[in-house]
């Protein structure tokens, strides 16, 4: 049986580099090629591929964003194409997670190749969705917080600039993105999307709730402890005593700040 191989790179001459050598390969069915992130989640969607090349470095949507999208645990066998630094390539290896580094050799792609087919043998491994998200944790806290929240839209990915955001709401596993004229729903955890958040613009005001402080107009008291939070778009939301301190605290330093922004 073939294994259907989907190759993601924007670079063309990168992306050819590597169909030529699966090529060369019987055991290999090419199942197609994308230039972009967006076009690479639909790909993954629609034919299942049994593994993809992925290239890291892409504008608009990156290789951890088209992961982050499908979900770990839903990727495919996935060998990740690489110019990063020696950083991320210690977090590959340390999560034994396949990848290549540009530019790679014919050896160094035959043993990708053939540590793929092991993995792909009647003897799975079980942990790969684990194994590539601890590699998506460690680059993130490399790269640093989100610019961008990856939403689809019908059947197309788009992106959220986190400046746009007004609240977020934890609905079982998905989360809400309120924006000012708009919803998404993105399939997430609260607590996943929270620590991928810039914590000095974004704070959680309940258990089911983060705010984005730059939004926000007005504080009230309520009862019992609590208070209510205007937002800039009219939205109520209460805001549990045991957030208080941390919010004000937070509310405070960026009103501090906001001369010199």
């Amino acid at each position: 049986m073939k294994i259907a191989t989907l190759v993601v790179d924007d670079e063309p001459i990168a992306r050819h580099a590597v169909l030529r050598l699966l090529r060369d390969d019987p055991d290999i069915l090419i199942a197609g090629e994308c230039g972009d992130g967006a076009s690479a989640v639909r790909a993954i969607r629609e034919q299942s591929p049994d593994l993809v090349f992925l290239d890291i470095q892409m504008p608009a949507m990156t290789g951890i964003d088209v992961v982050a999208t499908i979900g770990p645990a839903r990727m495919p066998a996935t060998v990740f194409v690489t110019a990063y630094e020696q950083y991320a390539v210690r977090a590959f290896e340390a999560n034994a997670v396949d990848y290549l580094v540009k530019p790679f050799s014919r050896d160094r792609f035959a043993d990708t190749l053939r540590r793929v087919k092991a993995r792909l043998g009647p003897v799975a491994r079980p942990d790969d969705g684990a194994a590539i998200r601890q590699v998506l944790e460690t680059l993130r806290r490399r790269e640093g917080y989100l610019d961008r929240v990856p939403v689809r839209v019908d059947d197309q990915v788009t992106f959220v600039d986190v400046n746009d955001i007004v609240w977020i709401k934890a609905n079982r596993n998905v989360v809400e993105i309120h924006l000012a004229d708009r919803t998404h729903e993105v399939r997430e955890t609260m607590t996943a999307l929270a620590e991928r958040l810039d914590p000095r613009y974004f704070a959680r005001v309940h258990r089911s709730a983060i705010i984005n402080v730059r939004r926000v107009r007005s504080i009230h008291p309520w009862f019992n402890g609590h208070h209510v939070v205007t937002m800039d778009t009219g939205q109520k939301l209460r805001m549990s005593r045991y957030q208080q301190e941390a919010f004000m605290r937070l509310v405070s330093t960026r009103v501090e700040k906001a001369p010199d922004e």
